[in-house]
């Protein structure tokens, strides 16, 4: 197929709950409180990004969307023409808009449909086209266990590219997968299957559907924790450490006799533990006072990789959001995950999805991962969005 008419469906308030370290952001009364913290909405930068790749097929290329932040504001901000085929019921648009979004977008005739979201929009896409229309995802939620989404917003704008240049890009239907809000934000993580959905992929340039199961390899887990903790000892007490979320790095405080929490970000500091589940705007507060109180010692963040995606950042720890990581510096991150894990990727680099294209292709190399106690192998980590190995290994 090749792109004449691009259907764009942006919502606006996807991702906003992941910074605010709420989980998710279903729901006006999740975006209104992500909203009274400070954080503002991501999804058009990530949606520029996409789109930047087509830039320079302006004058070939329509825009079929709805007004305003569903699509038209970022579709003319990038100079391409629009033909605006609906709007939102109301102020903030909901999941009914972005449905009928979809039907009028396909009714006006455009060859594929492209949506930033997260897994609740992709149900919406679900519920509107089935799964015969052409569509693919901009990753832009919080939880994104669903298979069309593109790895990146930068590899989702390649495959656009590519299918805008003609070239041939294969065509499968894939997962639609979702969980329940509520109970992920008690720790429990329970997909469900949805339906499936058109999605054109390209290369490695599309995501695997999460798993989301827990580790059960206990003892390597028991290794894991052991060694970081051995080597936490061995750094100065002051060291401030920022535990992302997943079972590997919670193992690790469970071992330092901490409850922390499974799916989100925790501090700790000395032989305590500061602070659980913090927000972006906590943790850059926290690092202020630290570097205030305590010059000449570091922040290190303990990150894991989704299972089976190979994210390491992007993908439910928006809480590290660019000014946090930033502040930190790639050299203070520490990466576990048992070798299974790592295995499971067949190959594949980490990803790091930052929101912010330079530090992502900054952060790219080979990495430390440690795998065991006193046992760590060297991977690549990859945030150019095309999912193949780094070519230089930044220090």
């Amino acid at each position: 197929m090749k792109l004449k008419k691009l259907g764009l469906i942006i919502n606006p308030w996807a991702g906003i709950g992941g910074p605010a370290g709420l989980k998710g952001s279903d729901g006006a009364e999740t975006v209104a409180q992500a909203l009274n913290t400070g954080i503002q909405p991501q999804s058009h930068k990530r949606v520029a990004i996409a789109l930047q790749a087509l830039v320079p097929f302006t004058e070939t290329l329509e825009i079929v969307t709805f007004a305003g932040d569903m699509g038209e504001a970022q579709a003319r901000d990038l100079g391409f023409s629009v033909d605006v085929v609906g709007a939102a019921a109301g102020d903030r648009s909901t999941p009914a808009d972005s449905e009928a979004a979809a039907e009028a977008i396909r009714a006006a005739g455009a060859d594929l449909i492209v949506f930033a979201g997260g897994d609740g929009t992709a149900r919406n896409m679900v519920n509107a086209l089935g799964d015969s229309f052409p569509v693919l995802g901009i990753p832009a939620g919080v939880k994104m266990h669903s298979a069309c989404f593109a790895i990146s917003p930068k590899a989702g704008g390649e495959v656009l590219r590519r299918l805008m240049a003609g070239e041939l890009v294969d065509l499968h239907q894939r997962e639609v997968r979702d969980i329940d809000e509520k109970s992920f934000r008690e720790g429990r993580v329970s997909t469900r299957y949805y339906g499936e959905l058109l999605v054109p992929e390209e290369g490695h340039f599309l995501q695997a559907v999460k798993n989301a199961g827990r580790e059960v390899e206990e003892l390597a887990v028991a290794d894991i924790a052991a060694g970081v903790i051995e080597e936490m000892s061995e750094q100065d007490p002051h060291t401030l450490y920022i535990f992302g979320p997943g079972s590997t790095t919670l193992a690790v405080l469970s071992e330092l006799g901490e409850d922390g929490t499974l799916l989100g970000v925790d501090l700790w500091q000395g032989d305590t533990l500061r602070a659980v589940d913090v927000n972006a705007v906590q943790i850059e507060e926290a690092i202020r006072q630290h570097r205030k109180n305590n010059p000449e010692n570091p922040v290190k963040i303990i990150l894991t990789a989704i299972g089976g995606q190979g994210h390491l950042i992007g993908r439910g720890n928006q809480q590290l959001s660019p000014a946090v990581l930033n502040a930190v510096g790639r050299e203070h991150l520490m990466v576990v995950a048992t070798k299974t894990k790592i295995t499971e990727l067949g190959g594949r680099p980490l990803l790091v999805d930052s929101g912010d294209p330079a530090l992502d292709e900054a952060w790219s190399g080979f990495i430390p991962v440690v795998t065991g106690y006193r046992d760590e192998i060297l991977y690549p980590l990859s945030g150019d969005g095309s999912g193949e190995y780094p070519e230089t290994n930044p220090s």
